[in-house]
C-alpha cells in the first residue's frame, strides 16, 4: 500500500474513476459538480493516487486557498476503506502542505467522517452546512515539518 503524486495523465484518469465511482454513483453527487478546472496535470492543484497490491484505489488533491493548503475529493473505493489508507492519503496531502510552506490546511468533511478527521487532529470550525446534498463541517489543522 503506498500513496504517490499524480503525475501522468493515465494516473490522472485512474483518480478521476475512482472520484466518479465514490461520489458521482455512490453518493449522488452531480458529475457536473465532481470536476472542474483544478482536475489538470498543469493546474495549481496537486493530485495523489493511493494503491494497494499495486491497483488504484484511493485519491485526493490538494491546493492552495486563502493561505492555507485545501484538501479537496478524497476518496476510497469501499471494498479498501478498512485498510488505513485514508490516513495515508491525509498524510502525503499534509506533506505537499509542507512542501509548499503551508503552516495549515482546511477541508469540507462529510460529516459522517468527521470522527476519521478528528482522529487525524483536525478541529470543527464550523456549523454543519450543505454541499451537493451532503452534510459538511469545516474543519481546520495546524501542521509543521515535525508532525509529519
Amino acid at each position: 500500500m503506498n500513496v504517490q503524486a499524480i503525475t501522468l495523465p493515465e494516473e490522472l484518469q485512474a483518480a478521476f474513476s475512482i472520484r466518479k465511482q465514490v461520489f458521482v454513483e455512490e453518493q449522488g453527487v452531480p458529475l457536473a459538480d465532481e470536476f472542474d478546472d483544478f482536475d489538470t496535470l498543469d493546474s495549481q492543484c496537486r493530485h495523489v493516487l493511493a494503491y494497494y497490491d499495486g491497483q488504484p484505489v484511493g485519491t485526493g488533491r490538494i491546493r492552495a486557498f486563502e493561505g492555507k493548503g485545501k484538501l479537496e475529493r478524497i476518496c476510497i473505493l469501499a471494498p479498501f476503506r478498512k485498510f488505513g489508507i485514508g490516513k495515508q492519503i491525509i498524510s502525503a496531502l499534509e506533506e505537499i502542505a509542507v512542501q509548499n510552506g503551508y503552516t495549515g490546511v482546511k477541508l469540507h468533511v462529510q460529516s459522517q467522517a468527521k470522527g476519521f478527521y478528528e482522529k487525524l487532529g483536525y478541529q470543527t470550525s464550523s456549523a454543519e452546512f450543505m454541499e451537493d446534498g451532503i452534510p459538511h463541517f469545516l474543519m481546520t489543522k495546524t501542521i509543521s515539518v515535525s508532525q509529519i
